[in-house]
C-alpha cells in the first residue's frame, strides 16, 4: 500500500503545493476533542497524533487547497482504492464542506458503512457552517440513533440551530438530553439561555443562566440580549448593573444591547452614561455601537447630540451615514435628512434599500415631490425595488398629492403587506378621497389580510370625512374585538374624533373616558366635539381638566376653545384664552386665531371692535376672516361696515374669486340684486368662476343588499 501511496503521490506533488499551516491545521481538526473533567493521557495523545500523520492518504489530502485539486486526489484515491479507509473518507467530508459543496460531503457520509462519532460530528458541524439549520436538527435526529456518544460541541451546534429557528420542542428535548448524559459546560449552557430567550421563554432562559457557575462574559451578555429582545429592558439595565458589581467586564455587544434597552426605556441618562464608558474604557466602537448610539439620542429626543456624535466619527460608512438620515426622519427634520442625503461629501456612499425609503419619507414630509422623484429613478437605477422602497413610494406619492403615480405604484407590488394597504388608504383619505379608501379597506379584507391599529384610524378618518357614522360604529365593534381600542391611541382618538363631528358627543365621551392613555390630539378631539355641540361649558371644564394634568395646550386646541367661545358669545372667555395663546405659551397666533376672534366679536355684534382689530393685525387678512366679518355685518345689518371691508379686501385680492362670492353674499342677504348681478358680470369679465360646492348624506337603500350610498349636489 506504501509504494502505492508513494505513485499516486508522485503523479499529484506537482500539481498541488504543500502548505505547512494547512496540515497542522487539518491534522488539528482530525484530533480535536473538546477538554473533560479528566486531564487528557499525554502519551495516547500523541500516538494518536503520529497515527494521523503516517497515514498516506491524510498527508496527500492536507495538500488541497481548492475543489479541483480535490476532486483530483478524490478521484485518484477511489482509482487505486484507497479512499474506503475511515480517516481518509472524514477528511475528504471535512474538505468538501469546507470547499462549500455540502451535498457531496453528505453523499460521501452515506457511502460509509460504519461512521464513528467524529465522523457524525464533522458532518454535523458542516451543515452548521453552513447556516442549513433545519439539515442540522434531521442529521442530529439520525446520529442519535445510531452513535450513543455526545460531547459539548454537538450540543452547542444543536442549540444553535434550535435558535435560529426558534424551535422551542426541540431546545426542550435537547435539554432534557443534556441533562442526562452530560456535564454541560458554560458554552452549553449559554446556548440554552439564548434558545429559550429566542422562543420568548424569558423565565426559562433566566432560570438556566442562574444555574451558571462562574459565568463568562458570553453568559451575562445572552442574558442581557434576552431581555432587550423580550421587551423587558429594564429588567436587561438590571443585570447589567449585577454584571459589573461582579467585576465582569462588557464587551460591545454588551454595551450595545444595554444602549438599546436605553433606547426603549427613553433613558437618556443612563444612555448618556454608557457612552460615557466606552469613551473611558477604550472599547472599539464598531458600526453596530455607532448605529445604536445614534439611535439612542434620536429617539430620546436630543437630535443634536446624535449630530455631533456623527460629525466626530473618524470614517463615515453606509450604516452611520443611513442611521442618522433615518434618525432625522423620524424625530420631524426631513430638510435635515434630505440636506445630509444630498451632501457632496457623501457622493461615495451608495444608498441601501433603509437610506432610500428614509429620504422618500422625508420627501413625503416635506412635499418635495421632484427630490422624491429623483429618489426613485435613483432606486430603480440601483435596483432597490424591494418592498420597502415600494411602500414608501406609494406614501410619498400620496403624500404629495399624486395620488394616481401613488395607485399604480401600489398595484405593481406583488407582495404587498399591511403597510402597503395602510399607505394607500391613508394616502386616498387625506387627498380628499375618502370613499376610495372604504373601498380598498373593503378589498383589503376581502383578500384576507390582517389590518392593524393604523389601518383603523386612517378608516375612521374617511368615516368622519364623510359622516359615515353607521360605517364607523363597525369599526368600533372591530376594535373592540381586536383589543385595539383600549391599547392604542390614535385609533381611540380617530373614533372619538369620528363620534364628536358626527354629533355623538355622548358616545365620545364614552370612548375618551375609555381610553388609558390619552395624548393632546385626544383632549383636542374631546373639546371639538364639545364645541361643536355647542356646549362650550363642557369644552373649557375639559380644557380646565386637562391643565390640572399638566398637559401642554396646543395652538390647534386653542383654535377649538375661540371656536367654541365664538359660538356661545362668550366674548371675554374668547379674550382670555387669545391673549393667553400668546402671552403664556409663547405660541404665534396663526390666522385660524385671528379669523376665530373676528367671529367672536361679529357674532357678538362687536362689528367696530372687529374691524379696528383687522386693521391691527400683524398679517395680511384672508378669505376666511373677511367671511366671519361679513357674516356679522349680515346679522346685524351693517352693511356700512361691511362694504368698507370689502374695499378692502378687493384691494389686497383683485384677482380671487371667493371675495367676489363674499360681496355676491353680503349684497344678496340686504336684497340688493342689481348689485349681486353687478358683481357676477364683473367676475364674468375677469375669467372668475366659484368652485363648485356639494353637500352628502349617508343612505340606506332597502334593497337585498344595503350599501351606503352618497349623494352630490353641485
Amino acid at each position: 500500500m506504501r509504494m502505492m501511496m508513494t505513485k499516486v503521490i508522485s503523479t499529484v506533488h506537482g500539481q498541488i503545493p504543500r502548505t505547512r499551516l494547512l496540515q497542522w491545521r487539518s491534522a488539528t481538526h482530525a484530533i480535536y476533542q473538546l477538554p473533560s473533567s479528566e486531564p487528557p493521557d499525554l502519551s495516547e495523545t500523541l500516538a494518536s497524533t503520529r497515527s494521523v500523520f503516517s497515514n498516506p492518504c491524510f498527508n496527500l489530502l492536507v495538500l488541497c487547497r481548492n475543489i479541483d485539486s480535490l476532486k483530483k486526489v478524490h478521484s485518484l484515491l477511489v482509482l487505486h482504492g484507497l479512499s474506503n479507509d475511515l480517516l481518509c473518507r472524514t477528511k475528504l467530508i471535512s474538505l468538501y464542506g469546507s470547499f462549500g459543496y455540502v451535498k457531496c460531503a453528505r453523499l460521501l457520509f452515506d457511502q460509509m458503512p460504519s461512521p464513528d462519532f467524529y465522523s457524525w460530528k464533522v458532518m454535523l458541524r458542516w451543515y452548521f457552517m453552513h447556516n442549513l439549520y433545519a439539515e442540522v436538527m434531521g442529521f442530529y435526529t439520525s446520529m442519535r440513533i445510531c452513535v450513543r456518544e455526545h460531547d459539548n460541541v454537538v450540543f452547542s451546534i444543536v442549540l444553535k440551530a434550535c435558535s435560529e429557528l426558534r424551535d422551542f420542542n426541540e431546545g426542550r428535548k435537547v435539554h432534557c438530553q443534556i441533562v442526562k448524559v452530560a456535564s454541560p459546560d458554560s458554552f452549553v449552557l449559554t446556548g440554552l439561555v439564548d434558545v429559550y430567550a429566542k422562543c420568548g421563554w424569558i423565565e426559562c432562559s433566566r432560570a438556566v443562566f442562574d444555574g451558571i457557575v462562574d459565568g463568562n462574559v458570553v453568559c451575562w451578555t445572552s442574558m442581557i440580549v434576552g431581555y432587550v429582545q423580550n421587551d423587558c429592558p429594564q429588567d436587561g439595565l438590571v443585570l447589567f448593573n449585577r454584571m459589573r458589581e461582579e467585576l465582569i467586564k462588557g464587551n460591545q455587544f454588551t454595551l450595545g444591547s444595554v444602549l438599546t434597552a436605553c433606547t426603549k426605556l427613553r433613558a437618556l441618562h443612563q444612555g448618556k452614561w454608557i457612552h460615557g464608558h466606552l469613551i473611558k474604557t477604550g472599547i472599539e466602537v464598531s458600526s453596530f455601537l455607532v448605529t445604536s448610539l445614534l439611535d439612542m439620542y434620536v429617539k430620546c429626543g436630543d437630535i443634536r447630540y446624535a449630530r455631533s456624535i456623527f460629525d466626530e466619527l473618524p470614517a463615515i460608512d453606509l450604516v452611520s451615514w443611513t442611521a442618522m438620515i433615518v434618525g432625522y426622519t423620524q424625530s420631524g427634520c426631513p430638510d435635515e435628512a434630505l440636506k445630509l442625503f444630498t451632501d457632496e461629501k457623501w457622493v461615495g456612499l451608495l444608498p441601501n434599500s433603509i437610506t432610500t425609503a428614509s429620504v422618500l419619507s422625508s420627501c413625503a414630509q416635506s412635499c418635495n415631490l421632484n427630490l422624491g422623484r429623483s429618489i426613485h429613478g435613483l432606486g430603480i437605477k440601483l435596483g432597490l425595488e424591494d418592498s420597502t422602497v415600494r411602500n414608501a413610494l406609494v406614501d410619498m406619492y400620496a403624500k404629495c398629492h399624486m395620488i394616481g403615480d401613488a395607485r399604480y405604484i401600489f398595484e405593481t407590488i406583488l407582495d404587498k403587506n399591511v403597510i402597503a394597504w395602510n399607505s394607500i388608504i391613508s394616502g386616498y383619505s387625506q387627498n380628499g378621497s375618502a370613499y376610495e379608501a372604504l373601498q380598498l379597506f373593503h378589498q383589503m379584507r376581502s383578500e384576507s389580510f390582517s389590518h392593524d391599529a393604523f389601518t383603523l384610524a386612517s378608516v375612521l378618518s374617511a368615516c368622519t370625512t364623510l359622516g359615515f357614522l353607521s360605517v364607523g360604529s363597525s369599526l368600533h365593534a372591530h376594535s373592540l374585538k381586536d383589543g385595539l381600542l383600549t391599547s392604542n391611541i390614535y385609533v381611540g382618538t380617530a373614533l372619538l374624533n369620528l363620534y364628536a363631528k358626527c354629533g355623538d358627543a355622548e358616545s365620545a365621551r364614552l370612548v375618551f373616558d375609555g381610553m388609558g392613555v390619552k395624548n393632546t390630539v385626544t383632549w383636542s378631539a374631546m373639546i371639538g366635539g364639545y364645541g361643536v355641540q355647542g356646549d362650550s361649558r363642557g369644552s373649557l371644564a375639559l380644557f380646565s381638566d386637562m391643565l390640572k394634568k399638566h398637559l401642554e395646550p396646543t395652538e390647534v386646541i386653542f383654535t377649538t376653545l375661540l371656536s367654541a367661545c365664538s359660538h356661545t358669545g362668550m366674548v371675554e372667555e374668547g379674550r382670555r384664552y387669545f391673549n393667553s395663546l400668546s402671552q403664556d405659551y409663547n405660541f404665534k397666533p396663526s390666522m385660524k386665531h385671528y379669523a376665530c376672534m373676528v367671529d367672536l366679536l361679529a357674532r357678538a355684534g362687536k362689528l367696530e371692535e372687529a374691524l379696528e382689530f383687522i386693521e391691527r393685525m400683524p398679517v395680511q387678512p384672508d378669505v376666511s376672516l373677511f367671511g366671519a366679518f361679513l357674516h356679522g355685518c349680515g346679522l346685524y345689518s351693517r352693511f356700512d361696515l361691511g362694504e368698507a371691508a370689502i374695499r378692502r379686501m378687493l384691494e389686497l385680492h383683485p384677482d380671487e374669486a371667493c371675495y367676489y362670492v363674499l360681496m355676491s353674499n353680503l349684497y344678496a342677504s340686504d336684497g340688493r340684486w342689481s348689485q349681486v348681478n353687478q358683481v357676477r358680470e364683473l367676475m364674468k369679465q375677469r375669467g372668475l368662476s366659484k368652485s363648485l360646492a356639494y353637500s352628502q348624506v349617508e343612505m340606506d337603500i332597502r334593497n337585498d343588499i344595503a350599501p351606503v350610498k352618497v349623494a352630490c349636489v353641485g
